[in-house]
């Protein structure tokens, strides 16, 4: 390593500068700097191993948005109303505001830990850098609407999936950018609600969505099925009756995607709360990398044994 390389900034240090900012608005900021840098190479590391850095268990946040539980939120609406578009936009910009501190906390916390691929780094740095984006976008569109960030009440559900996650990099993808990343506000959800914004005669707020959101929210499914798949497969230990000389090619695949989807399941199951939510939007599932196996079993609620 060369002396000037051991002094500068690594990904991760810059990942922590993030999560340690307050405002929302220079989050996303800072965030979008960080991973310009990275990606244009200005950055160069992305970590030093020897080098133990302390991940906070919750990111800074100031504390302009009144925060309830997820059971007391006031309904949002169909957008039919003013005050409706300006709660669902708000809404939107709320979970992006957490989407930018959940990507920078995948690189910081389980890069390191888990000794990720250069790839993975910089696939979360885009993540992180389309959220910050996005939710820049949707607090100025707020505004437009008369409102502002921090105007309605919120919750955090996001990130006490996050905190029940911090100790195992599958769960953390399997829930957090696999399932919430769809349930939550992205695949299965936006197109309703992009459909609702016109109905209500919002074209720009469902043009935004549409052209922006909804298109990058499959890239970053995407991003958490493929690493979900590469961690699950990289500590991956043959069955006892598995014959490596002659399962191979086709059978080989077939036996790998099914115990990625079974491991899968199990993470679900052990970390998210209920079923998950139909309807499902198929097309956009399948352009992220999952067919119906993976989710359609986990939409019907498991008997308690007796």
């Amino acid at each position: 390593m060369r002396a000037e390389e051991s002094k500068s900034e690594t990904l991760v240090e810059a990942a922590l500068r993030v999560l340690n900012t307050a405002d929302p608005f220079e989050k996303a900021r800072l965030g979008d700097s960080v991973a310009s840098q990275w990606l244009q190479g200005t950055i160069t590391l992305a970590y030093h191993p020897s080098l133990q850095l302390n991940v906070p268990d919750r990111p800074a946040r100031l504390s302009n948005v009144k925060l309830v539980s997820p059971s007391l939120m006031p309904k949002l609406g169909k957008a039919g109303s003013l005050q409706s578009r300006q709660a669902i936009v708000h809404s939107l910009a709320h979970t992006e505001s957490w989407a930018i501190d959940l990507s920078w906390d995948i690189i910081a916390r389980f890069g390191v830990q888990e000794a990720m691929p250069r790839d993975f780094f910089t696939d979360f740095v885009k993540v992180a850098q389309d959220e910050g984006r996005h939710f820049t976008l949707l607090a100025a569109r707020l505004e437009e609407l008369g409102s502002y960030y921090g105007a309605f009440p919120a919750h955090d559900g996001l990130w006490d999936s996050a905190t029940a996650t911090s100790k195992d990099l599958l769960a953390r993808l399997a829930v957090e950018h696999c399932v919430h990343e769809k349930q939550a506000r992205g695949l299965d959800v936006l197109p309703t609600t992009i459909s609702r914004f016109r109905n209500g005669g919002d074209n720009i707020t469902a043009d935004l969505l549409e052209s922006v959101v909804y298109p990058e929210e499959i890239t970053h499914c995407a991003a958490g099925v493929k690493w979900f798949k590469y961690h699950c497969l990289r500590s991956r230990k043959p069955a006892s009756n598995e014959d490596p000389e002659t399962n191979n090619g086709e059978s080989k695949t077939k036996t790998e995607e099914s115990e990625v989807i079974q491991k899968f399941h199990a993470m679900v199951r052990t970390y998210f709360r209920g079923p998950l939510k139909p309807p499902f939007n198929e097309e956009a599932r399948k352009a992220a990398g999952f067919g119906p196996q993976w989710y359609e079993p986990l939409a019907v609620k498991e008997a308690n044994p007796q």
